[in-house]
């Protein structure tokens, strides 16, 4: 009589003999199918908790606020993921919070200033991304602009500094600033705070600059010996914030400095794969959103993820940056627009064009023809028309009014002016096609006319450029001479020997 084994007794199989297990149904698996199983089972679900772990950590990280502050819009919609795209990056000098270290609130009111203010521009193809520094002692007319939480509006500001653009109505009003300077339209905004620096430089392991002289600023910090160093943390911060350390100590060396350190960044991210190894990613994905915030439609995991998608391939000699082109100010700390090489620059950014490498061959533009209209079979025209000198007593003074005279403008008024580099046609609201006019007549391009409303009218100021001639104003300027480096070359910074 055969004995049956007992169910609870154990199994000591011998050489070769297979350990299976019994299902329900009597069928037998090898233990090893089980075990493997329930691994790829545990493997399954820890990747699932992991992924929502870190989507719910991202996005509960990040704050958002409205993109705009009541400014118009085209309502055209844009796909984050096809189209051009600009990103409006400011950086606050907020003290509150997590920031209290490096200051008291007092010293930065409302949403802060933006001491940093980059415009970063996407090609729809992925191809070219120019990244536009705005100086944050740049005077410009901020608009009437609404603070979409408080619902409080406020005036209109004409000649304030740039980076007290979002200081009432929050960045929605930078946004709205920005949009009305450059003629683009930007689709989002990132607002970054002292602790995403260093943070972020933490999180990458450092990022390598390079000095001309040892630097020892007091005010922001910054220590480094000649030469090149990695910097994170706290020096970061302090590279980025000092002002005194570089060039002649102000805002343009600064920027140079700021635009060093991102091209430096954008090497060690793109040499290194990071775009491409998810670890990487989070790590500076948790420390940016923590100390970020942004426009609604950046505030989601997806939306950040293909913004990163879409630059993980970019080449870094076809990442520019480009310094808005200024000129001193009436006040010599502050500065204004260089026209018309901004309106030129601006011009071609709504283009789309790719400014790393020189435009191809063309043949040359054709000078406008100097227009007979108004002529005197068209009727007399009395547009208010003012020639300001700024040339210090030119003889081409005389010549421009006597060539509008001619032209049939009888309104035309010679005024005296500080002197100024540049020739350009101003106009004030509703005069925009009459200084079109005014400037077709004296043969120049219609690029040279920008709106100011502090004159009324037209206005012609006509700038040392001129002394020998209006002819020397009509080449196009030239807006590849305003990319300061690309991403992928090194560059040295200039230190300041008196900061």
């Amino acid at each position: 009589m055969t004995q049956e084994p007992d169910p609870a007794a154990p199994i000591y199989p011998g050489r070769g003999d297979l350990v299976t297990v019994s299902n329900d149904d009597g069928r037998r698996r090898p233990r090893w199918l089980r075990l493997v199983t329930l691994l790829v089972v545990t493997v399954v679900v820890a990747a699932v908790a992991f992924s929502g772990y870190w989507a719910v950590r991202l996005v509960t990280n990040v704050d958002y606020l409205a993109l705009g502050a009541g400014g118009s819009r085209s309502g055209a919609g844009t796909d984050d993921r096809t189209d051009r795209l600009q990103i409006l990056v400011l950086g606050s000098d907020t003290r509150s919070g997590a920031n209290s270290e490096y200051g008291t609130e007092e010293d930065s009111t409302g949403y802060g200033q933006s001491d940093v203010l980059m415009l970063v521009d996407i090609s729809a193809d992925n191809s070219d991304v120019n990244v536009l520094s705005f100086p944050r002692d740049l005077l410009v007319d901020i608009p009437r602009c609404t603070d979409q939480q408080s619902g409080v509006t406020y005036d209109p500001r004409p000649g304030a500094m740039v980076n007290s653009a979002m200081r009432d109505a929050g960045p929605g009003c930078a946004v709205d600033t920005i949009n009305r300077v450059t003629g683009l339209e930007i689709d989002h905004f990132m607002l970054a705070d002292f602790n995403a620096v260093t943070e972020l430089s933490d999180a990458v392991g450092g990022v390598e600059v390079c000095v001309s002289e040892a630097v020892d600023e007091p005010k922001s910090g910054l220590k480094l010996p000649a030469g090149t160093s990695s910097v994170q943390g706290e020096q970061a911060l302090a590279f980025l914030r000092a002002r005194a350390a570089f060039g002649d100590g102000g805002d343009l060396g600064r920027i140079q400095a700021q635009q060093a350190f991102l091209g430096s960044l954008t090497r060690k991210i793109k040499d290194e794969g990071t775009l491409r190894n998810p670890q990487r990613i989070l790590g500076i994905a948790d420390a940016l959103t923590s100390n970020l915030t942004v426009d609604k439609g950046l505030a989601s995991v997806p939306a950040m993820v293909t913004i990163a998608d879409r630059l993980k391939d970019i080449d870094p000699s076809h990442v520019s940056f480009i310094s808005v082109p200024t000129v001193p100010a009436a006040d010599p700390n502050r500065l204004v627009l260089d026209e018309p090489i901004a309106s030129e620059l601006f011009s071609v950014l709504q283009q789309g064009s790719d400014l790393s490498t020189p435009a191809p061959e063309s043949a040359p533009e054709q000078t406008p023809e100097p227009s007979e209209a108004p002529s005197a079979e068209a009727g007399v025209s009395y547009t208010p028309v003012t020639v300001a000198d700024g040339t210090g007593g030119a003889a081409v003074v005389g010549t421009v009014v006597e060539l509008l005279t001619d032209g049939g403008y009888a309104a035309v008024q010679e005024v005296p002016a500080a002197g100024t580099p540049l020739t350009g046609v101003y106009y004030s609201a509703g005069f925009e096609d009459d200084a079109a006019a005014v400037a077709s007549a004296l043969g120049l391009r219609a690029a040279a006319a920008v709106q100011d409303d502090t004159i009324y009218g037209v206005r012609v100021y006509v700038g040392g450029d001129a002394r020998d001639g209006l002819d020397a104003l009509t080449a196009t300027p030239d807006v590849q001479g305003t990319v300061n480096q690309t991403a992928d070359q090194v560059s040295c910074q200039d230190t300041n020997p008196f900061g």
